[in-house]
């Protein structure tokens, strides 16, 4: 049996200039981190040496890799000229189409596991980069390239998103304790409302064509930067600022990125501690993320005690193998 871990990740800013609508034309960044909160992709051999069989939120046994449903699992099972013999199982410490990243951390999960399977190498950037082919190249998702490469890498990151397709990811590396401080005021509750991203980035990567649009996306990567170097001197509370300045910029990019219960969630955490904070995701449900300081933070909490309060730590190694071997 082969098992691999793949994290899922959290953006501040910058979010949308990683669409090729934007980046092919102004080079894109965004500032985000893995946390410790995971994908899991098993495979081991499959009795029936001539099926397959693939466990998602879905069981599929069948004669042919063409035969599955689940598409990300069909192209990459036809990627390795898969024919038989295997079982792929997935499970993941959060649900999917709550801003998280899932699908990309799914996608290069699986591509790590096949890799093994075959006894093949496979670096960070040939995970991010193949991952990317598969979801927006061959299946066509109106998605950007960040989600792959935080699941792929790992850790705290500036990701730039070049003209030419190429992608750069550039550790921040912070003291320890501006580090822990951080990732202590750093605040994630469960709001519902899972739902699929495509909508809202299609939407919105029709909408980079408008000068203003653009220039908005623009605004946001500069962001990244202000926001890399007030990390790096220490002035959290600035953190806390900038992000409620990206997500001030967001909402203007798509309709359906907020909702008048965001809205009135984020007002409240405004007023009960938070400097600033966004949803994670394309927009409508999921997951809120606010910078507040962590002896505010109990007000937050229980100013926000109608949605779920979502522990997490910062994560630092991004995909890796955790089994090899029989049983």
């Amino acid at each position: 049996m082969i098992i691999t871990q793949t994290p899922f990740r959290i953006s501040f800013v910058g979010g949308g200039s990683d669409l090729e609508a934007f980046y092919s034309q102004s080079t894109g960044a965004v500032l985000s981190t893995s946390i410790n909160k995971y994908m899991y992709i098993s495979s081991h051999k499959f009795f029936e040496e001539d099926k397959i069989r693939t466990k998602y939120s879905q069981t599929e046994t069948v004669s042919a890799v063409s035969e599955l449903k689940h598409p990300i699992l069909r192209t990459a099972l036809e990627k390795f000229n898969i024919s038989g013999g295997i079982e792929i199982s997935s499970i993941s410490d959060i649900p999917g189409g709550t801003g998280m990243g899932s699908s990309s951390s799914f996608t290069v999960g699986l591509l790590h596991n096949l890799h093994v399977t075959q006894n093949l190498y496979a670096s960070k950037e040939t995970l991010g980069k193949e991952a990317c082919e598969i979801e927006i190249d061959i299946l066509k998702e109106p998605i950007g390239k960040q989600d792959q490469y935080a699941a792929a890498y790992g850790g705290l990151n500036v990701i730039e998103f070049h003209k030419n397709g190429l992608v750069t990811v550039n550790p921040v590396y912070l003291s320890a304790d501006n580090y822990n401080t951080l990732q202590d005021n750093l605040c994630l509750y469960y709001i519902g409302n899972q739902r699929s991203a495509s909508s809202i980035l299609s939407e919105q990567k029709k909408n980079t064509a408008q000068a203003d649009k653009f220039k908005t996306l623009q605004n946001m990567v500069k962001l990244v930067y202000e926001l890399r170097d007030v990390l790096m001197k220490g002035d959290l509370d600035s953190f806390g600022h900038i992000m409620h300045e990206n997500w001030m910029m967001k909402q203007q990019l798509a309709s359906g990125i907020t909702s008048p219960l965001i809205n009135e969630l984020y007002e409240t955490a405004m007023k009960n501690g938070a400097l600033g904070g966004k949803l994670l995701g394309a927009g409508g449900g999921g997951f809120m993320l606010f910078y507040c300081p962590k002896e505010k933070q109990q007000k937050l909490d229980e100013a926000l005690h109608k949605v779920r309060r979502f522990d997490f730590k910062f994560e630092q190694e991004g995909s890796k193998l955790i089994h090899y071997g029989n049983g």
